[in-house]
């Protein structure tokens, strides 16, 4: 089993390549959260997003979550529309699963 570490950069890629063909902007990730206790965080640095992501002790499905809601989020993506590009999202993150398997 790859580390949470791996696992959650292979993840970020999937998305960001995904986000970036449906013309949003892709966010930094790092992990963990500065704050302590928070599973996912969004602060701006001069203007620019960055999502912080907790993976210690957390569901990797979790993770793909906080991912994907995070660039929903820095794109302010309303949530009335967000189904299709949440599920492109997390579709990318399958496909890339299963090239890896």
């Amino acid at each position: 089993m790859r580390s949470d570490t791996v696992r959650f950069s292979a993840a970020v890629r999937a998305v960001g390549l995904e986000a970036r063909r449906l013309g949003l902007a892709v966010p930094a990730f790092r992990a963990p959260p500065r704050i302590p206790g928070a599973d996912r965080t969004l602060r701006r640095s001069r203007g620019e997003p960055i999502v912080a992501v907790r993976l210690r002790g957390r569901p990797f499905a979790d993770i793909v979550a906080d991912i994907v809601e995070g660039v929903l989020v820095a794109n302010a993506v309303p949530r009335r529309g967000d189904m299709s590009i949440r599920r492109a999202l997390l579709d990318a993150v399958e496909r890339s699963l299963l090239r890896a398997a």
